[in-house]
């Protein structure tokens, strides 16, 4: 009965510390309070009673401010808010449960902040020291701010630019970059409130012409054109004329959109002199002048710009220069950047004509005939196209049943590109010699040979003239094929996140070829369950996953696949975690768990205690289901100890039994051969005095 009590109290200790009463709130659209607004305050108690405010603490004395809603919530409503009601307001409750409870909310009311009659337009001159008041006015007190860029100015003393302790802004001898707008903000102190006027500042500058240069040189022809720069600068930004040696021409003289730039086009002789650039503002003028010089540039006329010629041919390309004064005729060969002067020779100059006896690839490229006067320089290039030459530095290697070549460097081009190679083999010399095309870009090997055997093979290059000379022989004997080495995956960067799961992946070997795909498999670790299938590029780096069952154990196999077959598959278990509670709080059904496990637990406290000392209870039924009455808890009683509480010990003397034990209701018999027979009782009636006297 005893315990059944202590259950229930603690039983009913639980329901009290989870159990919930009604909870009060005010509902307020907004706790600052602009002059003149509407204050609607909405106080909801959660369960019946009656609902009362409070300012400040006080009681209001005019109850047709507030009224009821309904049996749960009031309104408080004020029309046209005034400075004198902002403060503390308070909702109380009396329940009709017989519980009290209030909960209270801040109402601010301003007014402002405003900016009166402050100027938004200041204008200062270069140099000179500017001020730009800001008149703000608002209740409460109003914090007043300049702020720029979003950069708050400082008021430090020092600063060229800084707020003065009036809130004026004080700028210190003004610098162009000065110039821009301004925030004056005004906040209402200690509140989010908050008003921004924007004020211009305008830094004037008288003009200042800076030419790029003071004389220009230019060639004298009908594609000539040639422009003067006039660099102004000034604030405002300043007009610019232009005075001329000629006069002004619409199709001889273009300006651009703000007359900085003269152009003019189709130069001659006659568009030599003094070209005068003026710049005029509001403040001030300024002017400068550039002078044009007027030359005739050299020209070079070639007989051809390009020649194709087959090795062991002639060539022959003429030059021509003209210009004031006349050029000097130089050939230049552009590749390798050596000149051509001698009459004699394989490549010579005679007359100004370039001529090439017997042409090797190496003669293939760039020349150029250049004209050299004081007026200037000009130039013009011929190229000269012939075959490649033969590949050197060649190392030809084995491979996978095909054969690899690889350069060094770069066959002579020939003065073109290199764009194909072609690869040849043969077995033995009595053969035809098999051949493939391979472009310039890609690895340089014969594919698809026998493996372990022995072949000739050499190499060419094209360009487009044609086909080059062949590169020396090589004897080389092939490999055999092979699959793939099984991918690695990478354990310790593995990451589960929620029911996705990713595992970086690294190929070692391809096989000597270059992979196909990956294919990867999974599923869920349990019989039947079916494998889910995916392929990945060659170059994936990683394995992703999603949407897996949550609380679930997964396999994972991972193959890598070339053109031979397919590598032994890397297998992988992990596991995704059981899906995270939704929520947090106690449920009830945790409340009941919670009562019946204290149930449990004083339950087999209860129950162990009258076991060891009564010998009663459930687990005492069990224990001599078990081991019989002789049980653990007893065994004190056997080794000689005194009796305890309901025990008497009684010495049988000269009885001899067999080794063993008798068991009676409530007795427990002990008997050792050739010793006293002892016989303990464990009642639990006291002695009596017949049986404490009896032998």
């Amino acid at each position: 009965m005893m315990n059944q009590s202590a259950l229930l109290k603690i039983t009913l200790l639980l329901l009290a510390m989870y159990g919930t009463d009604a909870k009060m709130d005010i509902i307020m659209t907004k706790q600052d309070v602009l002059v003149g607004e509407e204050i609607l305050m909405l106080c909801k108690a959660g369960a019946e009673g009656v609902i009362t405010w409070k300012k400040d603490g006080e009681d209001f004395d005019d109850e047709k401010i507030f009224s009821a809603v309904d049996e749960t919530s009031s309104k408080l409503i004020i029309k046209k808010a005034k400075l004198q009601d902002a403060g503390r307001y308070t909702c109380l409750c009396d329940f009709d449960s017989g519980h009290h409870d209030d909960t209270q909310i801040m109402v601010f009311v301003y007014e402002g902040p405003s900016f009166g009659s402050t100027k938004t337009y200041h204008e200062f001159l270069e140099g000179t020291d500017g001020v730009v008041p800001c008149l703000v006015t608002g209740k409460p007190v109003v914090d007043v701010q300049w702020i720029r860029d979003k950069q708050q100015i400082p008021s430090n003393e020092g600063r060229r630019v800084r707020q003065l302790q009036d809130n004026t802004l004080h700028i210190e001898k003004v610098k162009r970059d000065d110039a821009g707008t301004y925030l004056c903000q005004g906040q209402i102190k200690g509140r989010a409130i908050y008003q921004q006027l924007s004020i211009s500042v305008v830094v004037n500058a008288p003009p200042k012409v800076n030419l790029k240069e003071e004389g220009k040189k230019v060639m004298a022809e009908s594609e000539t054109n040639v422009s003067l720069l006039c660099l102004v600068d000034g604030l405002p930004k300043p007009n610019i004329t232009w005075t001329m040696p000629v006069t002004f021409d619409p199709s001889h003289h273009q300006f651009n959109s703000d007359r900085s730039q003269l152009t003019i086009r189709s130069v001659d002789r006659a568009d030599f002199g003094e070209y005068v650039c003026t710049a005029t503002n509001k403040i001030a003028e300024d002017s400068a002048t550039i002078m044009l010089h007027v030359f005739e540039a050299p020209e070079v006329f070639v007989s051809a710009e390009q020649q194709r010629v087959l090795a062991g041919e002639r060539v022959y390309v003429s030059c021509n220069v003209s210009g004031h004064p006349q050029p000097e005729l130089h050939w230049l060969i552009k590749h390798n950047g050596q000149t051509v002067d001698s009459p004699s020779g394989r490549v010579r100059v005679v007359d100004n004509v370039l001529i090439i006896d017997e042409v090797v690839p190496s003669d293939g490229g760039l020349y150029s005939c250049i004209a050299v006067s004081t007026s200037g320089n000009a130039s013009r290039d011929v190229a000269i196209h012939t075959q490649p030459g033969p590949p050197h530095n060649l190392t030809v290697r084995p491979g996978l049943a095909s054969v690899l070549f690889s350069l060094k460097a770069q066959p002579v081009s020939g003065g073109t590109p290199i764009t194909t190679f072609v690869l040849q083999w043969r077995q033995n010399v009595s053969e035809q010699w098999k051949q493939v095309k391979v472009p310039a870009s890609d690895p340089l090997a014969i594919p698809s040979l026998k493996p372990y055997t022995l072949y000739t093979v050499r190499l060419a290059a094209i360009n487009a003239v044609g086909l080059g000379e062949f590169s020396d022989i090589h004897n080389v004997l092939t490999q055999g094929i092979r699959e793939p080495d099984s991918p690695v995956l990478l354990v310790d960067k593995m990451k589960v996140e929620g029911n996705s799961f990713s595992i970086p992946l690294k190929q070692i070997d391809d096989g000597g070829i270059p992979l196909l795909h990956f294919s990867v498999q999974y599923r869920q670790d349990k019989e039947q369950a079916e494998w889910k299938k995916i392929q990945l590029a060659s170059d994936a780096d990683s394995v992703f996953l999603k949407d897996l069952a949550f609380g679930t154990d997964y396999q994972l196999e991972i193959t890598a696949v070339n053109a031979n077959g397919s590598s032994i598959p890397t297998m992988f278990n992990f596991t995704i975690a059981e899906q995270p509670s939704s929520s947090s709080s106690m449920t009830k059904g945790s409340v009941v768990g919670i009562v019946i496990m204290i149930f449990l637990v004083v339950f087999l406290v209860v129950d162990v205690t009258c076991c060891y000392r009564n010998r009663c209870g459930l687990l005492m039924s069990i224990a001599v289901k078990l081991f019989g009455q002789k049980v653990p808890g007893v065994k004190r009683f056997e080794e000689g100890d005194g009796p305890t509480n309901g025990c008497r010990e009684v010495t049988l003397k000269g009885i001899s039994t067999p080794r063993g034990s008798i068991q009676q209701s409530g007795v427990q018999t002990i008997t050792k051969e050739g010793e006293q027979l002892k016989e303990v009782t464990c009642d639990k009636a006291p002695l009596t005095k017949h049986e404490k006297t009896q032998p």
